[in-house]
């Protein structure tokens, strides 16, 4: 039976740009730096992000945008805060979907490596709420 999300990897091409979009930008804080000894395939850092273990593995960046996206719950006061940190690294924002009232915010932008990251202020029971609403 599966106990709940262990991690998430993203494949980057510098683990120190990642590292000031996950500590500087969203907060996390770094664990683990695998230094010129690595354990796994390649150099990696290890961080917590809302309590969520993310592992950064040195590679290549992927080869373009997609809409595979992770998203972080974050209070809706806060979206301002991280919007103006995200535009500080340089990173590209994306325009969001159209939202039905009661859906929630969120901010999307791509990182260094074209992974797609979602910061959003509802939970899934709130969404089905919202849904079953509008039915």
């Amino acid at each position: 039976m599966v106990e709940g999300l262990s991690h998430i990897t993203f494949v980057v091409k510098d683990l120190e740009r990642m590292k000031l979009l996950l500590v500087g930008a969203l907060g996390g804080k770094e664990v683990y730096d695998s230094g010129d000894k690595p354990f796994s395939i390649s150099r990696e850092k290890f961080f917590e992000v809302g309590g969520i273990w993310i592992a950064a593995m040195e590679g290549d960046s992927l080869s373009q945008k997609t809409y595979n996206h992770v998203a972080f719950k974050v209070p809706a006061g806060d979206l301002t805060r991280y919007r103006v940190a995200i535009e500080k690294l340089g990173l590209p924002i994306r325009e969001p979907r159209a939202r039905i009232e009661g859906e929630g915010q969120s901010l999307y932008f791509y990182d260094f490596d074209n992974h797609l990251f979602e910061l959003h202020t509802t939970t899934l029971a709130q969404r089905l709420k919202t849904y079953a609403r509008n039915k």
